[in-house]
């Protein structure tokens, strides 16, 4: 769980959003090299009550997606938690505004994969989110090109921290962005769904041809 809100500890924390719909290993990938080259406390996965760019449909209670976090998450430095309900917001930028006036002594920096750099120009207020909080980007197979290419980058260029002044990145005034090259693990949420999909039904058909 994240600290009380109001909470005036001095600190670096990372902030991993998404619908964790499930949480996986890249997801854990990614915050250990967070946890790594950005000199970070903590990393607070913020498991969304619902992303307004995925569809409702297939998406898991909350409950049980932050129970599978957790068991995935497993690490001292990792807090899973479900405060974007508690805050009520559903746009990151909405969420990073509530979180520095709530934490005023902590330093946020905003994580996320290069398929987010890619599209965040479709996100609520997307500049707004560059000027709250310092980002991590982390390459993702297939994405990584394209997404130094997107609207983002290009907007935010002048901006851009080379990876070697990356452990500054928390304490950097926004808008501040660092992009890594570093290997991930390809392993996505989307494949995992399609995977447990395929596990239901392959059974079935397999029954119906032995009869």
């Amino acid at each position: 769980m994240a600290p009380s809100l109001g909470d005036r500890r001095a600190r670096k924390v990372g902030l991993l959003g998404g619908s964790f719909n499930p949480a996986h290993r890249g997801h854990l990938h990614v915050s250990n090299l967070a946890l790594k080259h950005l000199d970070l406390d903590e990393i607070w996965w913020l498991v969304s009550p619902q992303n307004p760019l995925k569809p409702v449909q297939g998406m898991a209670p909350l409950a049980e997606r932050l129970a599978q976090a957790a068991t995935v998450a497993q690490h001292s430095h990792i807090r899973v938690t479900d405060i974007e309900a508690s805050l009520g917001s559903r746009y990151t930028a909405d969420t990073l505004a509530a979180l520095k006036k709530r934490f005023p002594a902590t330093r946020f920096v905003w994580l996320m994969g290069a398929d987010n750099l890619k599209q965040i120009s479709r996100w609520e207020r997307w500049t707004r989110i560059f000027q709250l909080a310092p980002i991590a980007i982390f390459a993702r197979p297939a994405y990584s090109l394209s997404a130094l290419g997107s609207l983002a980058a290009r907007r935010f260029a002048r901006h851009r921290m080379f990876p070697g002044s990356a452990r500054r990145l928390a304490t950097a005034p926004p808008p501040a962005w660092v992009f890594f090259a570093t290997r991930l693990d390809p392993l996505s949420a989307t494949a995992i769904r399609v995977q447990r999909r395929r596990s239901v039904f392959a059974p079935r058909v397999r029954n119906e041809h032995n009869k």
